[in-house]
C-alpha cells in the first residue's frame, strides 16, 4: 500500500516520528490504524451497553466484589 499525502501531512508524520521516537512513518501509521481500530470496538462496545436492557444500578458490594475477583485468589 502506497500513500502520498500533501507536503504538509508529510511534514506533520515526520515530526510525529521524531518526536515520539517511531522507527519510521509506516510504523506511526500503523499505530494509528491500531489505535482506530481499538477506537472502532470500543464505540461498538458502548452503543451495544447503551442499547441493552436496563438492569439494577451496582451498588458498593458489587465493587467490593469485583476488586475481590480481580486480586485473584489469595493465599491461605
Amino acid at each position: 500500500m502506497n500513500i502520498s499525502p500533501p507536503e504538509a501531512l508529510k511534514t506533520f508524520v515526520d515530526e510525529q516520528v521524531e518526536g515520539r521516537g517511531y522507527s519510521t512513518s509506516s510504523e506511526y501509521v500503523r499505530e494509528l490504524i491500531r489505535r482506530d481500530q481499538d477506537r472502532l470496538h470500543l464505540r461498538g462496545l458502548l452503543l451495544d451497553g447503551a442499547s441493552s436492557a436496563s438492569t439494577a444500578p451496582a451498588d458498593p458490594a458489587h465493587f467490593d466484589w469485583l476488586r475481590r475477583r480481580a486480586r485473584g485468589p489469595t493465599a491461605g
